[in-house]
């Protein structure tokens, strides 16, 4: 069977109006496809975008690794400045408690002051009273009676070196007396 030029028309008009839809659908997937590669094309320079930008991070990653470093370093160091802040602090509150313990000391100590500067001070009193009342009046009678006596002495102190005198020349005399007599006997 042998086709003829009409029946080869015949299915070429079969054809093209079976293969319209199709042609249609592949324009329509032809302008689908060039959608899809300009989508495609933004997508690649989103992701070029993308990449630069990861670049960027992971660059900031690398630093904040490296200041991350740092801080644990750093709080490493507060960590061991702490513990020695707290080994003050626990070594001042000893001391405070000591010191609280001295401070309960010193504040019997001064209350047992405070009652002997009394005691003293009563003392003091008493003594000034005895000076006042006994011997400020015993003194003054001995200053009133001392001064007419030293010129009383003054007076009398003449008078005794005369009577020494005298009383050598006399030694003197009963000496030779005494001389005589034993020569006469």
């Amino acid at each position: 069977m042998t086709l003829t030029q009409e029946d080869l028309l015949a299915i070429s008009e079969l054809l093209d109006i079976k293969l319209e839809p199709v042609k249609e659908e592949i324009a329509t997937l032809k302008e689908d496809v060039n959608g899809l590669k300009d989508d495609v094309a933004i997508l690649k320079e989103d992701v070029a975008v993308l990449k630069e930008d990861v670049a960027v991070l992971k660059e900031d990653v690398a630093v904040l690794k490296d200041d991350v470093a740092v801080l644990k370093d750093d709080v490493a160091v507060l960590k061991e400045d702490v513990a020695v802040l707290k080994d003050d602090v626990a070594a001042l509150k000893d001391d405070v408690a000591v010191l609280k313990e001295d401070v309960a000391v010193l504040k019997e100590d001064v209350t047992l002051l405070k009652e002997d500067v009394t005691v003293l001070q009563e003392g003091q009193l008493r003594i000034n009273l005895i000076i006042e009342n006994e011997l400020r009046p015993q003194i003054r009678l001995l200053a009133e009676n001392y001064l007419p006596a030293a010129e009383r002495y003054l007076e009398e102190a003449e008078h005794i070196k005369e009577m020494r005198s005298d009383i050598d020349m006399l030694k003197d005399v009963v000496a030779q007396h005494s001389q005589q007599l034993q020569a006469l006997a």
